[in-house]
């Protein structure tokens, strides 16, 4: 059963972005400094659509994940599998999907104490793994992500109903101006930009490769960026950026030797879980959008040092 769509969007006419309906810190009155997050933080995430913690964790916590995703790409039957991405010019591993129960040591990073405190003061709960995955780029060939919101594809392709989910994004290597960072539209977050382009059966099996459809105009970008400028985050390994799902962002081409592999975990809040995808076709596999283990996650007491 799908609700009402609040976010029409992969229309064949071009429609008018419009104001958020929900709000971007869900947990309301006393509750809302409840968890790890000052006033400063809050209003900053509210304003932006994103905090950035340079050096969250340590380099040394951050290199076994590495070396362990070094692993996985000489897995061929992980590489063979539809969770493994590869990327489009190059066929180097671009990313894999469900990280967290793929591998034990990034199930427990997904339930650090530190990130969910976070997470559950901004939205105002109980949270699950919507989706986990690494996205990589190699030196001299990494291609980029277009422009988009997370929310336009997981409400039209997933059926994820109202904004309320977070991704934490954990920095694998550095991440530099030159080896393709993840840019953002500061404020961005505070509109729902339609996307033109109805969208065709199975559309994941290509937009994981170059995200064509779910991509607002060059005009609202244009607009948004007047207002909001672009930021990209740049920091160590065990850097850690959090952003809000509807907030805009993409990234370029790694063109510099060294390699970019970021690690993203999408929580959602157990009040939000999927209905059917309102862009008419059947769900997206569950690597994509889980809708199997929606329980919240409790935090894991027993973890490496930081």
């Amino acid at each position: 059963m799908t609700s009402e769509d609040l976010f029409p969007t992969r229309h064949e006419q071009h429609h008018d972005r419009f104001p958020r309906l929900d709000p971007v810190v869900h947990a309301r009155n006393q509750a809302r400094w409840d968890g790890p997050l000052d006033e400063v933080a809050l209003s900053h995430y509210e304003r932006d659509g994103f905090l950035w913690f340079e050096g969250f964790f340590s380099q040394e916590r951050m290199r076994p994940f590495f070396d362990e995703l070094k692993e996985m790409a000489k897995d061929s039957e992980l590489m063979k599998s539809d969770q493994s991405i590869t990327d489009p010019d190059s066929g180097d591993l671009r990313s894999v999907f469900q990280m967290h129960e793929i591998s034990r040591r990034f199930d427990e990073l997904t339930r650090d104490p530190r990130i969910l405190g976070m997470v559950r003061q901004l939205l105002g709960g109980d949270v699950y793994i919507h989706q986990s995955r690494i996205n990589d780029k190699f030196g001299f060939q990494g291609s980029g992500f277009n422009w988009h919101s997370d929310f336009e594809t997981w409400h039209s392709e997933d059926g994820m109903p109202r904004m309320r989910a977070i991704s934490a994004s954990i920095m694998l290597t550095d991440n530099n101006e030159f080896n393709g960072p993840l840019m953002l539209i500061p404020g961005s977050h505070h509109y729902f930009v339609p996307c033109q382009g109805v969208t065709p059966k199975d559309n994941w099996k290509d937009s994981l490769k170059s995200q064509r459809l779910g991509v607002p105009s060059q005009e609202n970008l244009a607009e948004l960026v007047e207002q909001g400028g672009i930021q990209a985050p740049k920091g160590p390994p065990g850097s850690l950026l959090l952003f809000e799902c509807n907030t805009l962002h993409a990234s370029n081409k790694n063109l510099s030797p060294w390699p970019r592999s970021n690690l993203f975990f999408v929580y959602n809040s157990v009040d939000n879980t999927l209905e059917d995808p309102y862009c008419g076709h059947q769900p997206r596999p569950d690597f994509l959008a889980n809708r199997d283990n929606t329980e919240a996650l409790a935090m894991h007491d027993h973890l490496e040092p930081l």
